[in-house]
């Protein structure tokens, strides 16, 4: 009997074809409750997720057939990779399947923002003629910190040095190639930040107001990667004392909005209230070419697993 493989989120159809193609039996799980997955788990050697279950230890203790778990997207923080890999379960991420994606959105929401497109379009829909106070500032010019050089970071940064601004780049684990540069030096010179970097205990709350208060100059904050690096209160201090003066966030820490408590509300509700925010809801990775593109690289990762 051929080895199955469950599929429990909504992934490209490619991905069931390809691994068909590898002489799996795949099982769509998309509609399958928590419970119905735990108690079917055992039968898979391998796990198609993306953000529906967290995978803890407990769900793998459960999952003793499991040889691969196949992250559709970037983000691993809903995995235990410690106890994956304790059980030798082998984990699979796809970030070079979206890199391009996030890269066109950031810099998209970057020109909005900078161009105030968003808040122009909505005017003259409206019969607002403003040209002063749609006076925009140019990216040329500005120096731009990325903090994370992995593949995000990467094809921002490359993206980003074209407009004729000046790369100041850290990651704190990854090498960087080009434009090399300590956190203490985005601290003194950023006009503009974007962050890169996944969620861990140790840059989980990391964007505090400790943190803002180092810059010596107003920054505009762009957060494409996972919204408990930034907690909305720290932010909204920010906006308050001007450290911030443009505000770009394609995710949240509390991305249930529909389970927001009244401080939350409240707070988002402050926040969204000054004209230098932007928001998109998770979607800076997701694009009808990356949903193929994301199936690919696993695709390939998964069959290089098997013949090696």
């Amino acid at each position: 009997m051929p080895a199955q493989v469950l599929i429990i989120d909504e992934v490209h159809e490619s991905m069931a074809i390809g691994l068909e193609a590898m002489q799996f039996s795949v099982v769509d799980g998309s509609t399958w409750s928590k419970e119905e997955i735990i108690q079917q788990i055992a039968h898979f050697e391998g796990l198609v997720v993306r953000s529906k279950l967290k995978i803890d230890a407990s769900f793998l203790t459960k999952a003793v057939s499991l040889r691969f778990i196949a992250r559709a997207g970037a983000g691993l923080d809903l995995i235990d990779l410690e106890a994956a890999h304790q059980q030798n379960v082998a984990v699979f991420a796809a970030n070079e399947g979206n890199k391009e994606a996030v890269a066109e959105h950031v810099i998209g929401q970057l020109l909005s923002l900078a161009h105030h497109l968003h808040k122009s379009d909505k005017e003259v829909r409206q019969g607002i003629w403003d040209r002063e106070g749609n006076r925009g500032w140019e990216i040329s010019g500005k120096t731009i910190g990325i903090i994370g050089y992995g593949h995000m970071g990467q094809s921002v940064t490359s993206r980003l040095s074209c407009f004729g601004s000046t790369m100041l780049v850290y990651d704190k684990y990854q090498p960087v190639s080009r434009y090399n540069a300590e956190i203490q030096d985005i601290f003194d010179h950023a006009d503009i930040v974007s962050l890169h970097i996944p969620l861990t205990e140790e840059t989980r709350g990391m964007v505090n107001e400790q943190w803002i208060s180092q810059f010596k100059k107003p920054i505009v904050l762009i957060n494409s990667s996972r919204g408990a690096i930034t907690p909305l209160p720290a932010l909204l201090s920010g906006l308050q004392s001007g450290q911030i003066q443009g505000l770009i966030l394609d995710v949240l820490p509390n991305e249930k909005i529909n389970t927001w408590s009244t401080e939350e509300k409240k707070i988002f509700d402050q926040i969204s209230s000054y004209p230098s925010t932007l928001f998109s809801p998770h979607v800076a990775g997701w694009t009808n070419e990356s949903y193929r593109k994301i199936n690919e690289v696993l695709l390939a990762k998964i069959k290089a697993f098997y013949t090696a």
